[in-house]
């Protein structure tokens, strides 16, 4: 018998729902449906509206989930496609592979650092070091999987997701300031501004997007032609998404 799904109806105001999904983009003149890069039955991936570097992308759920912690087993795999498919894209458009994966868990209403209550995941190319600052500051992480996860969200125990250098960690959430992981991207790199709010419709945070959505375009058009070449694409590293996150 498959596993059943949590799905929490959305509130009114829901900003990665419909009709509401694209209006921060509207307010400042970005790109909003035409700029989702790649989509599937559950998922839509695209430029985070106020990108913390060039390559910024958010994994967002098509139907409203609270956090990856209330996706049944079928939606947990196929997240973690996405993130092999991240990792491929971002090998063809930077030259490496290798990516920060963050996820705000909120248990109930913007708890562990989540200001809206929808799941998304955070990309960023690179390993910018926010497991240490995590740990530095007291937030000791566990290997994560699905189960963990899981079962944090069910007992009502808000989470801070990490995956860098291939290993997933997941570390506690609840009390933590909202954005909280932004702020460590931001810390691990300092000088970066971390609030969202204090960047989104500047100048160069829209150059970071439209640039973004360029080199993610370039990527995806190189990855099909692969593919149609008979060559590999990231497809083939979804056993390493697996292992991470088991």
């Amino acid at each position: 018998m498959a596993e059943p799904s949590i799905w929490n109806e959305p509130g009114p105001e829901c900003v990665l729902c419909p009709p509401l999904r694209f209006r921060f983009n509207e307010m400042v003149d970005l790109p909003g449906e035409s700029s989702v890069l790649a989509r599937d039955t559950g998922f839509l991936l695209m430029p985070d509206v106020a990108p913390l570097a060039v390559g910024h992308l958010l994994l967002v759920t098509r139907r409203h989930h609270q956090c990856a912690g209330a996706f049944g087993y079928r939606m947990w795999e196929q997240a973690c496609h996405w993130r092999d498919r991240v990792s491929g894209l971002y090998e063809r458009a930077y030259g490496s592979g290798e990516l920060l994966l963050f996820e705000h868990g909120p248990a109930d209403s913007q708890g562990g650092g989540a200001c809206i209550d929808h799941a998304h995941w955070h990309f960023l190319p690179g390993t910018p070091g926010v497991r240490a600052v995590l740990e530095g500051g007291g937030l000791t992480g566990t290997p994560a999987g699905h189960a963990t996860l899981r079962t944090r969200f069910r007992t009502g125990r808000s989470y801070l997701l990490v995956e860098e250098e291939g290993r997933a960690t997941v570390h506690p959430g609840d009390g933590v300031r909202s954005q909280f992981l932004r702020w460590a991207v931001a810390a691990a790199r300092p000088g970066e501004p971390w609030r969202w709010q204090e960047t989104f419709g500047l100048p160069e945070s829209k150059h970071r997007f439209l640039r973004t959505v360029q080199g993610m375009r370039r990527a995806i058009d190189a990855e099909r032609f692969a593919a149609h070449a008979g060559g590999s694409t990231a497809d083939g590293a979804i056993g390493q998404c697996r292992d991470s996150h088991q």
